[in-house]
C-alpha cells in the first residue's frame, strides 16, 4: 500500500526556565514588555506532523511518501528519515526559506511563550500529488495533515479531481480555518480523524450535525485520550476500542500522530477497523512514555505484549504476524 503522507515538517526548539515568567511581569508595564529569560536547558526535536506519522510508518516496515516543503538546513532530518524507511524525495526544498520551526520556554509553573516559524511550510502549497504519483507509480492514500492551510485545500481538491483515497486530519489547523475551508477539507474523506474536542469545533465550525458529517465521509475516527477510540460511519456499526491501560506518562507530544500511524499501518494489512485502531492505541502508548514524537524504542516483543495485555491473544497474535520492527 502506497501512502503519501502531506503536512508539516518541523522542529520544536523547546527551553525550560527555572522561574516564573509572572514574577518577571510589571502590571503597569505590560504595553512595552522588554524581557531576557536565562534558559537552563535546550531540547532540539525532530517533529511536524507528516514528519512524526511518516517516521512512525517506516519503523512498522511501510515505505510511506513524505511530501512537505521545507529549507537548505534539512540536510540531518532528511538523512534521520530515509535512515528509517521514510520516502523523502517528495519533499519540497525551499530556495528562500528555513524548515518550520517552534520554539517554546516552559516556567516551573508550566506556563509556555511560544513562537511557530511556518517558513518552507508556506511553499507546500506548489507541490502537485500528481508528480509524486508519477514518481511511485500510484498512490493507495493520501493522508491530509496539519499544513500551510493553501496547500491542504489543494490537496484535497486534487484528491477529489483525481480520485485518488485520502484521509481527512485538520487537527490544530481547525482553529484558525474558516467553516467553508473546513467542510472542502472533509467532503469526500475516506477517513476523517479528530480528537474529542476537535470533532465539537469541527461541527461548530462547519454547521453540520454528526449524521451530516458522516453523510460525506466513509469513517470517522475519534481518539478519547485514556478513554480510546471510536469509529463511526453510515456504512457500518460503531467500533470502540480502549486504551492501553497503565501506560506511565511522560510526554503527549506526538502521540496522535503515533496512533495514526499505527491505524494507517493496519489498514495497509487489511486488518479491520477495530485491530488497526488496537494498533494505533499501542504505538500511541509507546510515544506517551517516550520524551520527543521520534525518540521511542519499538520492540516487537514489547510491542506484542502490550496488545496482548489489552486486548487478547487474539489480537496480539494477528497483528504480531504482520510486524516489520
Amino acid at each position: 500500500m502506497r501512502i503519501a503522507v502531506t503536512g508539516s515538517i518541523a522542529t520544536d526548539h523547546l527551553m525550560s526556565f527555572s522561574g516564573k515568567f509572572s514574577d518577571q511581569l510589571v502590571a503597569d508595564q505590560l504595553d512595552h514588555v522588554s524581557l531576557s529569560f536565562l534558559v537552563e536547558e535546550l531540547d532540539i526535536r525532530r517533529g511536524g506532523v507528516a514528519a512524526n506519522i511518516s517516521f512512525a510508518l517506516g519503523r512498522m516496515g511501510l515505505s510511506p511518501i513524505l511530501v512537505g516543503a521545507v529549507g537548505h538546513d534539512f540536510g540531518d532530518y532528511r538523512s534521520w528519515l530515509d535512515r528509517h524507511g521514510v520516502d523523502t524525495k517528495s519533499v519540497h526544498v525551499s530556495e528562500e526559506k528555513h524548515t518550520a520551526r517552534f520554539l517554546c520556554t516552559t516556567d516551573t509553573t508550566q506556563n509556555q511563550i511560544a513562537s511557530f516559524y511556518a517558513g518552507a511550510m508556506s511553499e507546500a502549497r506548489e507541490i502537485e500529488l500528481q508528480t509524486v504519483a508519477d514518481r511511485v507509480g500510484q498512490l493507495d492514500l493520501v493522508v491530509v495533515a496539519p499544513n500551510d492551510p493553501e496547500a491542504m485545500l489543494r490537496h484535497t481538491e486534487e484528491c477529489r479531481q483525481r480520485g485518488l483515497t485520502f484521509a481527512a486530519d485538520i487537527s490544530q489547523q481547525l482553529a484558525i480555518m474558516p467553516g467553508e475551508d473546513v467542510r472542502k477539507l472533509v467532503d469526500g474523506a475516506s477517513y476523517l480523524f479528530t480528537n474529542e474536542y476537535e470533532s465539537s469545533l469541527l461541527l461548530k465550525h462547519t454547521g453540520w450535525t454528526t449524521d451530516e458529517v458522516l453523510d460525506r465521509v466513509g469513517s470517522w475516527v475519534t481518539t478519547y485520550g485514556g478513554q480510546g477510540v471510536r469509529i463511526e460511519s453510515k456504512h457500518h456499526e460503531p467500533v470502540q476500542v480502549k486504551a492501553i491501560p497503565e501506560v506511565k506518562e511522560v510526554e503527549p507530544t506526538g502521540v496522535g500522530d503515533a496512533f495514526r500511524a499505527g491505524f494507517l499501518w493496519g489498514l495497509s494489512w487489511n486488518l479491520s477497523l477495530e485491530r488497526s485502531a488496537q494498533v494505533g492505541c499501542v504505538l500511541a502508548s509507546i510515544v506517551l512514555e517516550t520524551v520527543g514524537p521520534q525518540e521511542y524504542p519499538l520492540d516487537r516483543a514489547d510491542f506484542s505484549d502490550r496488545a496482548a495485555r489489552a486486548y487478547g491473544n487474539d489480537a496480539a497474535a494477528e497483528i504480531e504476524s504482520k510486524l516489520r520492527v
